[in-house]
């Protein structure tokens, strides 16, 4: 992964998939592990397939290598346990994406799977996150079934607690895989529970043995960063940001029956931006995005 990152200017990294999902009303996804189980059923795997499938191709006609996450977000142990799902979920959902990726022939050299997990609770209330130690004991089994399912690396998405994160950190440095990090931020660039990007950084950084490849954001619109405004210290370690394509709060797009995207060029101009002027590699896109939104970065780089 390291030289995956080092060897190239732009990184592709999946748009939408749960989110487009969700409100392609085709599927009910689980009331607990949204999109995971649908890896069982031949018209959901289908459906990701197709999704999947739509970013490999922008990337390969770009000659731009891609990182796909294995929809897993919320298949931690505890959801697992309390679904009528099969426990290896994890394991198979990985091995969904490796079978998926071997289907690409000599391309599929350019793709990298990532192990997805998410924070326990809700992911825009910071006081529901846990301690550091809670959740390296919390998020040790989900951690351990993605390596077990041969993942090229692990990722823990929309954090907004830094002690969280620093639990998570802790769990994933102990396998020995490259992991990164991804915090939701404020539109006013800090993550949710009121710590700044450079402090977060430097906090988990100095309290693992092991440090993550990186850092990312995701599910916050671009501006959110105001990278002009952040230390230059944080693009050392800043690697990647996967960006919903609208510019509204959370608390407005959280639930919303409908989301009032931002022009793809304006989010696009934005991104490309980060990774111009601030070296940000990995581009990709959250809620509200699409192939538009990967296509663009593309054509424009």
């Amino acid at each position: 992964m390291e030289d995956f990152l080092k060897n190239n200017d732009v990184v592709l990294m999946e748009a939408a998939i749960v989110e487009r999902l969700r409100r392609s009303n085709d599927f009910k996804l689980h009331q607990k592990l949204e999109n995971a189980p649908l890896i069982y059923n031949q018209s959901g795997k289908r459906a990701m397939v197709n999704l999947y499938q739509k970013y490999v191709d922008i990337a390969n006609k770009h000659d731009l290598p891609l990182l796909i996450l294995t929809p897993t977000w919320r298949a931690n142990r505890s959801r697992v346990e309390s679904s009528n799902i099969d426990k290896t979920i994890n394991i198979d959902a990985a091995n969904f994406l490796i079978e998926f990726r071997n289907a690409q022939g000599s391309d599929k050299n350019k793709i990298k799977i990532g192990g997805l997990i998410g924070c326990k609770n809700d992911c825009y209330l910071p006081d529901e996150g846990l301690s550091a130690v809670e959740a390296e004991l919390f998020h040790q089994w989900q951690i351990e079934q993605l390596v077990l399912g041969n993942v090229d690396y692990l990722i823990a998405e929309t954090l907004p607690n830094v002690e969280e994160a620093l639990g998570i950190a802790k769990a994933m440095a102990t396998t020995g895989l490259p992991y990164i990090i991804s915090f939701v931020i404020s539109k006013e660039g800090c993550i949710l529970d009121g710590t700044n990007l450079n402090d977060a950084i430097k906090y988990i950084d100095a309290n693992t043995s092991n440090n993550p490849l990186g850092y990312m954001i995701n599910c916050a619109f671009p501006s959110f960063l105001c990278a002009d405004k952040q230390p230059k210290d944080i693009f050392k370690r800043l690697i990647g940001y996967q960006a919903n394509a609208s510019s509204l709060d959370h608390c407005d797009l959280e639930g919303a029956d409908n989301i009032e995207v931002n022009a793809v060029a304006e989010w696009g101009d934005i991104m490309i931006k980060l990774n111009h002027k601030y070296g940000i590699k990995i581009l990709g896109g959250c809620c509200g995005t699409d192939g538009r939104h990967l296509q663009y970065i593309a054509e424009n780089k």
